[in-house]
């Protein structure tokens, strides 16, 4: 049985003490939920207070990006190993602003996501098309060479500290999401990827998260279809109430 993950990504937004603020206030309106997986991915600079302040939750705390070396002469960049010493126990991998904006490539995805799993943490690894490519009919081409570079050479125990996030990037802060359909069509079609490209088995038991203006309003939707197994959730991870209503959309 695959468990729901829920992760909040709070990009760069919240500083040290808005962020205290935000996990004070989640917490206990998510204290009582034990059949999700909660995930907050804040700032580099407040993950160490942050995950002091969770110290007896279950929540659980992720970077928003690393480096594929552990350590060396590589100016503003945070390795593996500087997560984990900070309290995380994820890392988020090649969402799409980092290779919209900043150039990341599959195969630094494949290499991040090799340095995150060699370190222990668990790879939360973005996919997804742009309107244009959309548009243009090349969604599955798209998701087939992103997921075939990105899980390449990746052995079966490495992929269990692995987690696929589906974000379409048209849907990303647009307030536009994908219809249920829609979704569920992209993340069947990547079930079915990962079992021609490594095992059934594997396939099987891979969490699938969706991305793309996840709100209240729109979380139920998307995890009564078969393949959706969460969501990766950015402006609505913000405040605690619309996060703790996308945990608990099940409530």
């Amino acid at each position: 049985m695959r468990i729901p993950v829920i992760a909040g990504n709070w990009k760069l937004f919240k500083k040290t003490a808005q962020a205290l603020q935000l996990v004070q206030d989640l917490a206990p309106l998510v204290k009582d939920v034990e059949d999700v997986e909660i995930i907050i991915a804040p700032s580099f600079t407040v993950l160490g207070p942050v995950r002091s302040l969770l110290f007896d939750s279950s929540i659980s705390v992720a970077g928003q990006n690393c480096y594929w070396e552990e350590e060396g002469a590589f100016t503003g960049e945070i390795s593996p190993g500087m997560l984990i010493d900070a309290g995380c126990s994820h890392v988020i991998i090649g969402h799409s602003e980092r290779r919209q904006l900043f150039g990341e490539t599959d195969e630094n995805v494949n290499k991040k996501s090799k340095a995150a799993i060699r370190a222990g943490l668990t790879a939360i690894i973005c996919i997804g098309e742009t309107l244009q490519e959309r548009e243009s009919g090349e969604t599955f081409t798209v998701l087939q060479r992103q997921i075939s570079a990105a899980l390449s050479n990746h052995s079966t125990s490495e992929m269990e500290q692995v987690i696929l996030a589906y974000e379409p990037v048209w849907a990303i802060g647009t307030g536009k999401t994908a219809r249920d359909d829609q979704a569920q069509e992209a993340h069947a079609f990547i079930r079915q990827l990962v079992a021609k490209l490594l095992t059934p088995t594997i396939a099987d038991s891979l969490r699938i998260l969706y991305g793309g203006s996840v709100k209240p309003d729109n979380i139920a939707g998307l995890m009564s279809q078969a393949d959706i197994d969460g969501a990766l959730v950015g402006g609505a991870s913000l405040t605690a109430e619309s996060f703790a209503s996308i945990i608990r959309y099940g409530k």
